[in-house]
C-alpha cells in the first residue's frame, strides 16, 4: 500500500516589489508636496486676480474664489499704460541679452581656444566681478548715468544689465566651447575658415543650446531687475513692469489694490513662463551638455 505525499504548502518569498513600491510612492509624494510648496505663492497670486474685492477681504480668508472676474485685468490695462510697461521690459531685456551674446561669445570663444597672454588673470578677474550683488555696483552706476546724462534712457538700463550679465555668459560659453571637439575647427581651418567664420558657421550652431540656457538666464535677470529700473527711470512711459507692478495704487493712499496687484504679476510672469517652455529641450540639453562623456 502506497502513500502519496502530502503537498506541503510553499510560503510565497518576499520580493522586493514591496519595498520598491513603497519607495516609489514615497518619492512621488515627496516631489508632490516640494512642487506644490513652489507653485503656492504663484498659484495664490493667480487665484487672488480672479477674486472680486468681497472675496479678497474676507475675513477668514477665501482661498479660492466663490466668483471670478476680470475687472483686475481690465482696471490694469485702463487705468495705467500697461502695454508701454510690458514693451519697455521687453526692448531693455531682448537688447541686453543679445548685446551680451555678442560680445560674450567672442570673448569665450577666445579664451577657451586661442589662449591668450594673461588667460588666468582674466578669467580671475571675471569670476570675481560675478561675485559681485549688483546692489554694490549701484552708487558708481549712479554717477556714471548722471555724468553721462543717460537718466530716463533705454541705455541706462541695458548698458548696465550687460555689463551685469557679461562675466557669466563669458564664463558659461567658455565651459562649452571647451567641450567640443577641436578636430572639426582643425579640418575646418584646413578647408580655409577663419576665425570669424569658424565661430559663426561652424561653433555657435554646435553649442546652440547654451546660447538659448545663457541668453534665458540673462533675459531673466534683466526682466526682473527692480532697483536700477526704479532709479534710472523716473518717467511713466519709461516704467518697466517690476517697477509699475510695485507703484500700483488705490482710490486713495489707505486702500492696497491686491487685485490689481496680482493681475499685475501674473501679467509679469506669464511672458517668462511661455518662454520657459517654449525652449524648454533647448534648456535641457544646454544644462546637460557635457555631463557625460565618453
Amino acid at each position: 500500500m502506497s502513500v502519496t505525499p502530502q503537498a506541503v504548502p510553499t510560503i510565497p518569498r518576499r520580493t522586493d516589489k514591496t519595498k520598491f513600491s513603497l519607495k516609489k510612492i514615497l518619492l512621488s509624494i515627496i516631489v508632490v508636496l516640494v512642487v506644490l510648496f513652489s507653485l503656492a505663492p504663484a498659484l495664490w497670486q493667480l487665484l487672488t486676480s480672479f477674486k472680486v474685492n468681497e472675496d479678497i477681504a474676507a475675513v477668514p480668508t477665501v482661498y479660492f474664489p466663490t466668483r471670478f472676474t476680470f475687472n483686475h485685468y481690465i482696471e490694469l490695462f485702463t487705468r495705467r499704460p500697461f502695454w508701454r510697461y510690458i514693451f519697455n521690459s521687453a526692448f531693455v531685456s531682448i537688447t541686453s541679452t543679445a548685446v551680451a551674446l555678442a560680445i560674450g561669445a567672442p570673448a569665450a570663444y577666445a579664451l577657451a581656444r586661442l589662449r591668450p597672454w594673461g588667460e588666468r588673470v582674466i578669467l580671475a578677474s571675471i569670476l570675481i566681478v560675478t561675485l559681485f550683488p549688483g546692489i554694490l555696483l549701484f552708487l558708481g552706476l549712479l554717477e556714471i548715468i548722471q555724468a553721462l546724462r543717460l537718466g530716463n534712457n533705454y541705455l541706462a538700463l541695458i548698458i548696465p544689465y550687460t555689463a551685469i550679465n557679461l562675466p557669466l555668459t563669458i564664463l558659461v560659453l567658455r565651459s562649452f566651447f571647451q567641450q567640443l571637439p577641436k578636430d572639426l575647427e582643425d579640418s575646418a581651418r584646413v578647408d580655409g575658415y577663419n576665425t570669424f567664420q569658424l565661430l559663426w558657421q561652424i561653433v555657435l550652431p554646435m553649442t546652440l543650446p547654451a546660447l538659448v540656457t545663457t541668453g534665458i538666464l540673462t533675459f531673466i535677470f534683466a526682466w526682473n531687475e527692480f532697483i536700477f529700473a526704479l532709479t534710472f527711470m523716473t518717467r511713466e512711459e519709461l516704467k518697466t513692469i517690476p517697477v509699475a507692478a510695485a507703484q500700483l495704487g488705490g482710490a486713495t493712499i489707505y486702500e492696497i489694490p491686491y487685485g490689481p496687484i496680482a493681475a499685475a504679476t501674473v501679467v509679469g510672469t506669464l511672458p517668462l513662463i511661455l518662454l520657459v517652455l517654449f525652449f524648454q529641450r533647448r534648456i535641457v540639453q544646454g544644462l546637460t551638455a557635457g555631463a557625460v562623456k565618453g
